[in-house]
């Protein structure tokens, strides 16, 4: 049920990933190709533009250098309990944060709020002025790509085994020993839940390596990196299909969840889980406990469900014991951030405050004016 047959097309050196976030997600970003409709290009007009907050800081340095020198920027701390920080957000043309919550100051003159990131799941967008749009920044996508090749590969590889017995003078993988033969790779069977940015980005990895794909996502697939695909009411026929499965789904009310012991129920017992999503698409309680009876063989967390504040910087990642599961590679979502992907975030973020400025459509639109 759901099962979609795939045209067997090549890629050609111009096919890029789609702008578009998740289908599951129901949320669109448009690319330049797919603007939000403004008034005609205009003289560029000076913006007050915030960064709030801590996580927008990551992406200030050396931003003047890419925006018209008229704009006023100003830096917010992420309480916005500083004299005059208030006043200051209230006031903004755009917000560059990551939050928008209860009990905290309406931006109301903001003509954009602009996400330095893919989720926006802690913007309120209630909250928004009805002149405003939210858009968000993508560039994370070959990053974290290489994260989940290099956790593939780790099931196949065992470079820090193999270095630490023979440090040890245990030559436990050496080759003609039929207890060192290794699996490879290029022969399993990747599934994708989801096939947005990362996804693609993955898709487009794990071929490389000669690994089938299959998908499973909101709307039907046709893509030249996808063997096979489904739609999510064939969801546990796509988790019982492969050899390791990927999320990258957004947190919404459509994905919170998802992954339930039911979809866990249908993988191997041999398969990998790994999520680069958001973590609670997966249900917790249900993931610790297929690890902890070993129901699959292993995951590789990245994304979380819960996380440190600026009153507790050190906290445990969930309320379950996973620190103490021998089958689980547990990482502080880091997956997406290198120097690359702040550089692209960096670069549409001044797009479309140019863009603005110009009165000319914005990118990586969410929601616009209402």
């Amino acid at each position: 049920m759901g099962l979609v047959n795939m045209e067997k097309a090549r890629l050609s050196p111009s096919d890029r990933p789609s702008p578009e976030r998740d289908a599951a997600s129901g949320i669109v970003a448009r690319s330049s190709s797919q603007p939000t409709t403004h008034s005609d290009t205009m003289t560029p007009l000076p913006l007050k533009i915030v960064f709030h907050g801590q996580n927008a800081a990551n992406f200030r340095q050396d931003f003047e250098q890419l925006v018209a020198p008229d704009h006023q920027i100003i830096d917010l701390s992420d309480a916005l309990d500083q004299p005059g920080e208030r006043a200051h957000y209230e006031s903004a043309d755009v917000v560059i944060g990551i939050k928008l919550q209860e009990g905290m100051p309406v931006p109301h003159k903001a003509r954009l709020f602009h996400a330095p990131a893919a989720g926006t799941d802690a913007v309120n967008t209630t909250m928004l002025p009805a002149q405003c749009t939210l858009a968000n920044c993508f560039g994370h996508e070959n990053a974290i790509a290489e994260y989940v090749i290099a956790a593939l590969l780790m099931r196949h590889v065992p470079l820090a085994r193999a270095d630490q017995d023979l440090r040890q003078q245990r030559w436990t993988y050496w080759a003609g020993q039929k207890a060192a033969l290794r699996t490879e790779m290029g022969s399993q069977t990747l599934g994708l839940l989801g096939f947005g940015h990362i996804a693609q980005t993955v898709a487009l990895r794990a071929k490389a390596f000669g690994m089938r794909v299959h998908v499973a996502n909101r709307s039907p697939i046709q893509h030249a990196s996808v063997d096979q695909s489904w739609t999510l009411d064939g969801l546990h026929d796509f988790m019982g299909s492969v050899d390791a499965v990927v999320v990258s789904l957004p947190l919404t009310q459509n994905t919170q969840g998802l992954v339930d012991a039911r979809a866990i129920a249908a993988m191997r017992s041999s398969a990998l889980l790994i999520n680069v999503g958001r973590g609670a698409v997966i249900d917790e309680k249900a993931l610790f406990e297929a690890l902890k009876s070993r129901q699959i063989a292993g995951a590789v967390i990245d994304t979380w469900y819960q996380y440190p504040t600026p009153t507790q910087t050190e906290c445990a990642p969930s309320t379950f014991d996973f620190a103490s599961l021998d089958n689980v590679v547990m990482t502080p979502h880091m997956s997406g951030w290198t120097s690359g992907t702040v550089r692209r975030r960096q670069e549409t973020l001044a797009e479309n405050l140019g863009r603005l400025s110009r009165g000319e459509p914005l990118i990586n639109v969410l929601q616009g004016p209402r």
